[in-house]
């Protein structure tokens, strides 16, 4: 049996190590382009991907042996997973391997948006001290909504747990997932009692600008929102002008719908976004971690260990 993988992107060595245990070959090649790949694919049983390119229809044809995909992460938005079901194509991703990376991360930032950190850090570092301008809210009491109660929602739910907030969740392809961490309720729930919102799920054409105008004028009160998901789910330009309106008291946002330069600078709302001083931004870091970078290969190769037993039943 063919049980060559060809490794598209950079991963934790801790990967290979394992796999090749398993008696799989990896060919390390993390620098390797769309084109190039698509010349060799087709003697490969599997594929290791972050995000460098997708793997779509032209490269699931090119790859004629093709058994598996990898995603060294949780989101599945760059495969086309319909195609490969049809092409009977196993997917591996690595939730599990990042949700804390998440999860702390959405409190971190959470943290500093409500209590000015960035603001405050900057002014003084400017020569101004302004105590009363950088008063700040605290969680306890609060109401917290998070729309998506997978691994990475229930992870920020859980990191929550001990700062005494109400924590609701809506997942539309989940019921019955009320637990310790977070109670399950509707969306008008949601809209209606929600201090916080935070977003946890995955890019789909339904979920695509599911944070717009439309949604944010039907909240009943002001919020923080978050985003730690996918940047196409939320419209930047509704949430600054949520921010504008008052129905956002500030936006943490690890995410945007068009990320890196230049491309980034050129987007009509970027000036304002930069310039807002209640938007706190990251560079699409949330689930990388020092930690999560092993954890990740250490997720995809036991699901890999799984995927093989049950090729051999």
């Amino acid at each position: 049996m063919n049980n060559k993988i060809l490794i598209a992107d950079d991963i934790h060595p801790i990967f290979i190590e394992r796999a090749e245990a398993l008696g799989y070959k990896c060919d390390y090649q993390p620098t390797i382009k769309i084109d190039e790949a698509l010349q060799i694919i087709g003697g490969y049983a599997g594929i290791v991907i972050r995000s460098k390119f997708n793997i779509d229809k032209q490269v699931m044809d090119a790859a004629s042996s093709l058994r598996f995909v990898c995603r060294a992460g949780a989101g599945m938005d760059n495969i086309d997973v319909t195609y490969a079901a049809e092409k009977n194509i196993k997917l591996i991703n690595a939730s599990e391997g990042n949700m804390d990376a998440v999860g702390e991360h959405a409190v971190g930032m959470l943290l500093s948006l409500m209590n000015n950190f960035n603001t405050a850090d900057a002014q003084i570092r400017n020569g101004e001290w302004k105590r009363e301008a950088n008063r700040g809210f605290e969680l306890k009491g609060k109401t917290v909504g998070i729309i998506g109660y997978g691994f990475m929602g229930k992870s920020f739910a859980k990191k929550l747990s001990g700062f005494e907030v109400e924590v609701m969740a809506y997942d539309k392809y989940k019921t019955g997932f009320s637990d310790r961490y977070a109670r399950e309720v509707s969306m008008e729930e949601i809209v209606k009692h929600s201090d916080v919102l935070s977003i946890h799920v995955p890019l789909t054409k339904e979920t695509s600008g599911m944070i717009n105008d439309d949604l944010l004028f039907h909240f009943k009160k002001p919020i923080f929102f978050i985003n730690t998901s996918r940047g196409k789910v939320a419209k930047v330009s509704a949430i600054l002008n949520g921010i504008k309106d008052g129905k956002i008291r500030g936006a943490a946002l690890d995410v945007l719908e068009v990320e890196k330069f230049p491309a980034l600078a050129e987007q009509a709302w970027f000036a304002d976004l930069k310039q807002s001083g209640k938007v706190l931004l990251t560079p699409h870091v949330a689930g990388w971690t020092f930690d999560s970078y092993r954890k990740i290969s250490e997720v995809m190769v036991d699901k890999l260990k799984t995927l093989g037993a049950a090729e051999m039943t």
